[in-house]
């Protein structure tokens, strides 16, 4: 393995390592207006920008994900925490999905969860989705590392001066098969929301008949 890839190697597993997320009490608790909205997700998503030019969040983004039913309209111009999370989601979300694929995802979401002050909101479902954090980011250091070192085993019989770009685009084909066959997968999952999100409302139906039938019989 060159120095050169040494280094490209070193460089990806210290970025996969370094990914932190935003942490729901890192969010105020006061409601934002647009430009704080921006200001704090420059601020905290920072590290994922592959230019320092990248904008992270703009103003236009916010309003054509608001435009496109992404996102709860704000509250007399403020956002809500809430909303801080949502945008997050999207953030992630909108690197590998169509606007029309997340918008199908959160839809369910925020129907059931903005604002909701039953036994689950959208602060738990975020804290739940995001414990897994570290644990997939080791899993993926992992993954990554056995697929960098199966691809400088690759074209062993093309000239030295070759080899070494050879071997990073042979790891990249295989990081891109990984992303193509699991934004397959998402997609399937997506299509097939509605079936799911019927029959929760179905079963949900009944076990509120169910119940009311228990109440009768008791009474």
């Amino acid at each position: 393995m060159s120095e050169y890839a040494s280094d490209c190697l070193h460089e990806i597993l210290n970025k996969l390592q370094g990914i932190e997320y935003i942490k729901p009490e890192d969010i105020p608790n006061i409601d934002l207006y647009m430009d704080q909205v921006t200001t704090f997700m420059d601020e905290h998503l920072s590290t994922m920008r592959r230019y320092d030019s990248d904008k992270i969040l703009t103003k236009t983004m916010i309003n054509n994900y608001a435009k496109n039913n992404l996102l709860p309209p704000p509250v007399k111009k403020k956002y809500s925490k809430e909303h801080m999370l949502l945008l997050v989601f999207i953030y992630y979300f909108k690197n590998i999905l169509s606007i029309n694929d997340i918008q199908h995802l959160l839809t369910p979401l925020t129907e059931k969860y903005f604002h909701d002050e039953n036994s689950m909101n959208l602060q738990d479902i975020y804290t739940e989705v995001f414990s897994f954090e570290k644990e997939q980011a080791d899993r993926l250091v992992k993954d990554v590392l056995t697929e960098y070192k199966k691809s400088f085993h690759s074209f062993a019989d093309v000239p030295e001066d070759e080899k070494e770009f050879l071997h990073l685009f042979s790891f990249i084909c295989m990081l891109s098969f990984d992303v193509y066959i699991k934004k397959l997968i998402i997609e399937k999952l997506i299509d097939d929301l509605p079936n799911i999100c019927n029959n929760d409302s179905r079963n949900m139906k009944d076990k509120e008949k169910k119940d009311k039938k228990e109440k009768k019989e008791k009474a």
